[in-house]
């Protein structure tokens, strides 16, 4: 007997921050499995989840969003995205607290909380420097990691909840950091709210995210998953904080993950801290681009279709003449890329990771088994597709090697490119 079809799922999907019907579609990829679900050999006979991967921006306040298909709580519960396995994050991690430090004054009196804190990748940092920290992250896996490095966390989700109970235990923290965590948040309301209940009066917090504006137009679609549900422009950045009592005073570009921002925010009480035109500018450019309206998003979607017929005439062209082809990387948004490409071993052979809680396993979906880099020094192959292009330099220095046998490197976003 089929469950009755209640009245909010026959409503539709609503915008997570004003509770706007949302109706415009920005981009469809389909029904994918969880991009970070990845099989074990023993699964490979089982059926898999899938969800759709359908995204909308809010014709009221255009914040662009995916509903919340799968709960974030067994999307996190395997979690095995480990931040230190990447040298590039790691430095700009380190670079971060050294700035940050500095601006803040942060010293021994201080508290540093990072939400999302994953493997300690960050903290150990201000660790190091003698400040006192403390991590949220709501995996287990990657939070006995962070313990390991002498990182304290607490395995939780972070909300007004949580943020009630450490502000009633004296922990009020000068910073409240967050790399990438912003849009894994399916109550982002709730979420800047325990900011605001948790920051110390003269605290601040600071949060980097994917801006909207890159992904765009640097055609970024594989940058959309379950994980991902939601993709801010600082004007929905600013509108979100503003609903809670902060106000964004500072704002950077920053090229992490194809283009991000990283934003600055305080208690709006907090006068001493001047907003900076860093904002008014940015915000200038995207009106003048047109992403402070829903109608600016159009057209996206065909786009990420000539994409898609670029990379799999590609590599079909390659099968048909016998050239080897593997991947390097493992990411979430690789996964979206083959996924919705419909690229699978009939068109690239393997792909490595060096993430250890990867290798044997398989990509979720397409199934393209996961080896260690040490496969492509042994197999040699002719091309070799870079799925994190976010860090193609970091991997082109690492498998520097390939070109010894004549071996390019493919990079298939923003356009194909061979390299």
């Amino acid at each position: 007997m089929r469950e009755p079809v209640t009245a909010a799922a026959m409503a539709g999907p609503r915008c997570r921050h004003c509770d706007a019907p949302l109706s415009r579609v920005f981009c469809d990829l389909r029904a994918t499995p969880p991009s970070n679900s990845f099989l074990r050999p023993e699964d490979l006979s089982k059926a898999e989840a899938s969800f759709p991967l359908t995204t909308y921006v809010c014709d009221a306040c255009t914040l662009v969003q995916l509903p919340e298909h799968q709960s974030a709580e067994a999307i996190f519960d395997d979690y095995v995205y480990f931040s230190s396995f990447s040298d590039s994050w790691l430095a700009h991690a380190r670079a971060y607290c050294e700035m940050i430090v500095g601006r803040l004054g942060l010293g021994p009196d201080s508290l540093v909380v990072e939400l999302a804190s994953n493997d300690g990748y960050l903290l150990q940092y201000m660790k190091e420097r003698g400040i006192p920290i403390l991590g949220i992250d709501p995996s287990h896996t990657v939070a006995r990691a962070a313990e390991r490095k002498g990182v304290p966390t607490i395995v939780d989700f972070f909300g007004t909840r949580l943020a009630d109970k450490l502000a009633g235990e004296g922990k009020r923290p000068d910073l409240i950091l967050g790399n990438n965590v912003l849009a894994h948040v399916p109550d982002v309301n709730d979420f800047v709210a325990g900011m605001a209940r948790l920051l110390a009066p003269g605290g601040t917090v600071t949060m980097e995210f994917p801006h909207v504006v890159q992904l765009v137009e640097g055609m970024q679609f594989d940058t959309i998953y379950h994980e991902h549900f939601s993709y801010f422009s600082l004007h929905t950045a600013e509108r979100i904080f503003a609903a809670q009592g902060l106000t964004l005073y500072d704002v950077e570009e920053i090229p992490t993950h194809g283009g991000s921002l990283r934003i600055y925010a305080r208690h709006a009480a907090n006068e001493a801290l001047a907003v900076l035109p860093s904002v008014a500018a940015l915000k200038a450019r995207e009106v003048a681009g047109g992403y402070d309206r829903a109608e600016g998003y159009a057209g996206f979607d065909e786009k990420v279709r000539k994409v898609k017929r670029d990379l799999l005439r590609f590599l079909i062209e390659l099968r048909e003449t016998g050239t080897s082809i593997a991947g390097y990387g493992a990411p979430a948004k690789g996964n979206t890329l083959l996924n919705y490409c419909g690229v699978g071993v009939d068109l690239l052979d393997y792909t490595v990771d060096r993430n250890p809680m990867k290798q044997g396993r398989y990509l979720p979906g397409v199934r393209i088994p996961v080896k260690a880099p040490e496969a492509i020094r042994e197999d040699r192959p002719d091309y070799v597709l870079i799925l994190p292009w976010n860090i193609r330099d970091e991997v082109i220095e690492q498998l520097a090697f390939i070109r010894d046998w004549g071996g390019k490197f493919v990079v298939p976003i923003p356009a194909l490119a061979i390299l």
